[in-house]
């Protein structure tokens, strides 16, 4: 697959901004929830969860964790680091070829010697560049964070969770790009490429909110990122993580050949 370094240059600068106030957001929180961290506190803790046990719950947040792995993977794993790079990856797919065919500006990019499939396979690669890097930001943040527990914090653990995250933030860069390429208009590549995460992360939410509601969780790929499952090495969340790793290539294949052959009307 052909590659084009020019556009692709161009895509990475104008995604700077973007990744730095998502990048600070992230550093805010998560930099205040791991200064949070304390065993003496957490009954503290564990009690606004049994005063508001279903709001707790409704964004991933659970009680019960006594080390530092458990605490950043029920309070920064279940809301926090699922959200921010997902409304950043929103917003660059759609940005990166449905803006372009619907403006108009893809006429310009068409008519360079560069076939169209080496054009998405550029875009692709500038989407997945910005979730990798947002991903590595956080696992960066949070080493530097948890350093003030000398000793609380098993390296390789926090890296294979933030690899599952990786996982799943690439399955759902997959959604999106593939429903930037798929169609001609912003509103339509917003619409699914928004609306089907957002509407997988309120049914997550809704299966974390009790028996009613459980089933919920069979409907959600979010469900496949296992937080807990990873740190202990479970099979089923290695399975997951593989699972929605295969899933974002195969999204990201069918997004560059849906783009390579349809009808652009430009």
């Amino acid at each position: 697959m052909m590659f084009s370094f020019t556009l692709y240059k161009r895509e990475m600068k104008k995604s700077i901004l973007t990744l730095v106030i998502f990048g600070a957001l992230m550093t805010l929180y998560v930099s205040v929830i791991i200064g949070m961290f304390d065993p003496a506190l957490m009954g503290s803790l564990d009690e606004w969860a049994d005063i508001m046990p279903e709001l707790m719950a409704a964004v991933g947040m659970s009680a019960g964790a006594t080390t530092l792995i458990g605490f950043m993977s029920s309070y920064l794993y279940g809301f926090i680091l699922l959200v921010i790079p997902m409304v950043f990856t929103i917003l660059r797919a759609n940005a990166l070829v449905a803006k372009y065919v619907d403006s108009g500006a893809m006429v310009a990019l068409t008519a360079a010697p560069v076939k169209r499939g080496a054009i998405a396979f550029t875009q692709m690669k500038a989407l997945v560049t910005g979730i990798i890097a947002l991903v590595a930001y956080a696992a960066t943040v949070e080493l530097i964070c948890a350093s003030k527990f000398p000793g609380e914090l098993v390296v390789g653990d926090l890296l294979v969770l933030n690899l599952g995250l990786l996982c799943l933030q690439l399955f759902i860069g997959g959604i999106c790009f593939f429903a930037s390429c798929l169609f001609n208009e912003t509103k339509h590549s917003i619409a699914v490429g928004a609306g089907v995460p957002a509407l997988m992360f309120i049914l997550k939410m809704l299966s974390n909110t009790g028996e009613a509601a459980k089933k919920a969780k069979y409907f959600t790929f979010f469900t496949l990122f296992n937080p807990d499952g990873i740190i202990a090495g479970k099979a089923s969340a290695i399975a997951g993580m593989i699972a929605l790793f295969a899933g974002a290539c195969a999204l990201f294949i069918a997004a560059v050949t849906v783009f390579s052959k349809k009808d652009l009307h430009i």
